[in-house]
């Protein structure tokens, strides 16, 4: 059964990684909008949720926040994050020349600003988006919230930046090179075939379509990253398509009753083109909306069931609702799953 597979290759059921690092290796690319779901997303896939050994790994600079692929924002391992940027690089590029056009933004404008933010995070430094904004305004460049965005985000895909290391509360940037050890560059074809490995084997059975939407590779590209990994695909006819299966992942496998609280983003909903497999498609408009927001959500069984939120009384609860109301819930597995987010909270919990 198609979730079965999915339950399995996606590390929410029999987990095999307690590291962080290894565990995003694994996904290839976590989706990180909110950045303390992301945490979680890495917490609930790790033999034992821990959110100071996530924290730590962030730190350290062992993961990475960036803008890669589609794009948007999400947490890739270190040594992955140059190949990763180089290959989207040149869409993203495209993707966004009209809107800096519109902030009459030019090249020689991005080039400037990337050599003043270098000048800025020398040696070690980590700046927040809007200390970086107030080294470029006093500089003589006009900056408002949308100018600043398109500064730091292309330099971003030039490489010039990455996720620093965390203020308190506030995200920063700090330089790319400072953070990651230079590594060999990978031609691009071998950067295709590593994308293609990464999502089947940590996201199969998946289609065409669904690696085209992750990645956000043109249909060709897909099809040629498909290709160079042929021999490691299975395809294989299920619910009425043709889906490809990494060998890695166990075929004819049955889970386990399992129940999580998934964060909002999560890669077992958002990283399908076609979700009807994960969630009936009449309750889309519970888990996700039209402007591409998506919702915590309660897992059970491969199917996504309801949602859960954060609310502060007295003492932090998690309320959870069900899409059906006399849904058959395991009370016991409700609660544990509960208690497992609970746990990775508690700093004290190293």
């Amino acid at each position: 059964m198609i979730t079965d597979i999915r339950l399995r290759s996606q590390q929410l059921v029999n987990p095999g990684f307690d590291d962080p690092r290894e565990l995003v290796a694994w996904m290839g690319a976590i989706q990180g909008q909110d950045y303390n779901m992301a945490k979680w997303a890495v917490g609930v896939r790790l033999k034992k949720a821990n959110l100071q050994k996530v924290e730590e790994a962030l730190e350290k600079g062992e993961i990475l926040r960036t803008h890669v692929m589609r794009p948007t924002w999400h947490l890739v391992a270190a040594e992955d994050i140059r190949w990763m940027i180089k290959l989207s690089g040149r869409r993203i590029k495209s993707a966004y020349e009209s809107y800096w056009r519109h902030h009459e933004i030019t090249e020689e404008l991005h080039g400037k600003c990337n050599d003043l933010i270098v000048a800025a995070l020398e040696g070690n430094k980590s700046l927040t988006r809007q200390e970086i904004g107030e080294v470029l305004s006093r500089a003589g460049i006009v900056v408002d919230d949308s100018r600043i965005g398109c500064f730091v985000g292309r330099a971003e895909v030039d490489g010039v930046i990455c996720s620093g290391v965390d203020q308190g509360k506030q995200r920063t940037y700090a330089l790319l090179d400072e953070r990651v050890p230079a590594t060999s560059e990978l031609h691009r074809e071998e950067a295709l075939a590593k994308l293609a490995i990464k999502y089947f084997r940590s996201h199969s059975p998946a289609s065409l379509q669904d690696f085209v939407w992750w990645s956000g590779l043109s249909v060709s590209e897909a099809k040629q990253a498909i290709g160079l990994i042929d021999a490691e695909l299975i395809t294989e006819r299920m619910e009425g398509n043709d889906w490809f299966i990494h060998e890695s992942c166990g075929r004819r496998v049955r889970t386990k009753r399992v129940l999580h609280l998934l964060p909002s983003y999560d890669e077992y909903l958002i990283s399908y083109k076609d979700r009807s497999m994960s969630i009936n498609p009449e309750y889309y408009a519970k888990a996700f909306n039209t402007f591409g927001l998506f919702y915590p959500v309660i897992l059970c069984n491969g199917k996504i069931v309801g949602n859960w939120k954060m609310v502060k009384r007295k003492q932090t609860v998690i309320e959870s609702s069900f899409f059906v109301p006399d849904i058959d819930v395991d009370e016991e597995e409700l609660s544990k799953a509960k208690e497992r987010f609970r746990i990775f909270n508690d700093k004290d919990n190293g």
